[in-house]
């Protein structure tokens, strides 16, 4: 009995963790221009299917859009966890699962955006104190570092250093390592070009609508 009892839960926390990773999956910008245009986003621009690079197709609006879908999915992937009774290794783990769906989705052959949208809002469900530590330490890196993409990066980075200072227990400060890790990971080649290069960031340019894409549907 203990044994059924035992399988049956670790059924439900595994459901659950898949559960993030599918909600990841679902692109907010991805689906948005072909909603809007019938083009593939990933064909443009960065080749993600990011806030930035929609951005380039839709504009502001566009932009604006994916961004909050990207983050209210994060936001809801670890709320679902914390409800319906996950364990606390399983709310860490669904903030890195929905954020690994919205890298890797499976629908969209494993190529989807960067990341920092979903992994800002899974945090900001995991512990929204820490978070907005984060957000006003990633405002001023940007402010004075004059680069989009390392500002936010430096700030997820030391996201589980920030969390284990305030005493925060370690599913807490293991979630936030794991979303850090991907997120970096999958913002190095935009780190690498700001950088080496003249320090203006792919989010300074991905709001502006590039006038030489067709709106229209091909």
């Amino acid at each position: 009995m203990a044994s059924a009892e035992l399988t049956t839960t670790a059924a439900w926390q595994g459901g659950l963790v898949l559960a993030a990773y599918a909600l990841g999956c679902l692109n907010t910008g991805y689906y948005l221009v072909r909603l809007k245009t019938g083009r593939d986003v990933r064909t443009t621009g960065s080749g993600n299917a990011g806030a930035r690079n929609v951005g380039r197709i839709l504009g502001k609006t566009g932009f604006v859009f994916t961004l909050a879908g990207d983050l209210l999915k994060g936001v809801i992937a670890v709320i679902l966890a914390k409800v319906l009774q996950g364990a606390p290794a399983t709310i860490a783990l669904a903030c890195a699962a929905v954020v690994a769906g919205h890298l890797w989705p499976v629908q969209l052959g494993f190529r989807g955006g960067k990341g920092a949208a979903t992994g800002c809002g899974a945090i900001l469900a995991l512990e929204p104190v820490t978070t907005g530590i984060l957000l006003i330490v990633c405002g001023l890196l940007r402010l004075v570092l004059r680069r989009s993409s390392l500002g936010a990066m430096i700030a997820f980075a030391v996201g589980p250093l920030v969390a284990y200072l305030l005493g925060r227990a370690s599913f807490v400060v293991a979630g936030f390592a794991g979303v850090a890790v991907l997120v970096v990971i999958s913002h190095l080649g935009n780190l690498k070009s700001e950088v080496m290069g003249d320090g203006k960031g792919p989010s300074d340019e991905g709001i502006r609508k590039d006038a030489s894409l067709p709106a229209g549907k091909p």
